[in-house]
């Protein structure tokens, strides 16, 4: 399946700016690590230990993975991933 991931500007450095990236992938999952194989910097700023950072959130067509199956969460073909860390400050 091809789903198109979005990165946001703050992980674009990571990507040599790209903002948007096509890749292969039937879940989650093994989209983020379509991505991953392209632009390595980013695994360890996204994930830890295997699984999501608790301040990064991704969602599949506006629907948070984790209110469904984590990275295990299908994707169809078109989909798009959009990654979201978390921002605070005051």
């Amino acid at each position: 399946m091809s789903v198109k991931v979005k990165i946001p500007s703050q992980l674009r450095a990571a990507t040599n700016g790209e903002g948007e990236l096509e890749v292969e992938g039937g879940t989650v999952g093994e989209a983020l690590d379509a991505v991953f194989d392209q632009h390595d910097g980013l695994r360890e700023r996204i994930t830890q230990d295997g699984d999501l950072r608790r301040f990064v959130n991704v969602y599949v067509s506006g629907e948070d993975i984790r209110f469904q199956d984590g990275l295990e969460t299908a994707v169809a073909d078109g989909d798009e991933v959009t990654i979201l860390p978390a921002v605070a400050g005051g």
